[in-house]
């Protein structure tokens, strides 16, 4: 016979696992069905960052585990989960179209991706048709990787001598 308490601990690790799962899928950044979730587990913080990963690692396991246990919040992220994995296991666009292809990847070089607003990844047009490009190619299911570099201070270093030159 198991232990109540074991059984407890085991479902609020699985709905805490559920929850990294669906904010590590960067789907959330254009697909705004999960908004509400993470805005149950903390509006303020889900105002200023609109990140997901954020809120998990801000969040004290105690608040998280409290939400996980009220019967609406835990059904809301099973109905994401379920949307989420159904999505990824049905054949989309690419494998209806092509199926059979030995594509099995493209590479996209770019040096940025505009995903959003919360990865603060981009700087301008480029960022924006990259991840334009990067969402739809997910939205057709299209095996695309997307690398770019992550600047971890921005693209270069601006400073300024006495005389006000760049």
């Amino acid at each position: 016979m198991s232990n109540p308490n074991e059984v407890t601990a085991r479902s609020n690790d699985e709905g805490t696992n559920e929850l990294a799962e669906l904010a590590l899928n960067l789907h959330w950044s254009w697909n705004h069905a999960a908004d509400e979730l993470w805005k149950r587990l903390d509006p303020e913080l889900w105002e200023a960052t609109q990140n997901p990963w954020v809120i998990l690692q801000t969040l004290s396991r105690e608040k998280i585990e409290a939400a996980l246990a009220e019967p609406e919040f835990r059904q809301r992220l099973d109905n994401l989960l379920h949307q989420n994995r159904e999505s990824y296991s049905s054949d989309a666009w690419f494998q209806k179209k092509h199926a059979g292809s030995a594509l099995t990847s493209v590479a996209y070089f770019s040096m940025e991706f505009m995903l959003s607003e919360a990865l603060p990844i981009y700087s301008g047009g480029l960022g924006n048709v990259a991840g334009d490009q990067m969402k739809a190619a997910s939205d057709l299911g299209v095996p695309v990787v997307g690398i770019g570099l992550l600047y971890g201070q921005g693209y270069f270093r601006q400073d300024f001598d006495s005389e006000g030159r760049q």
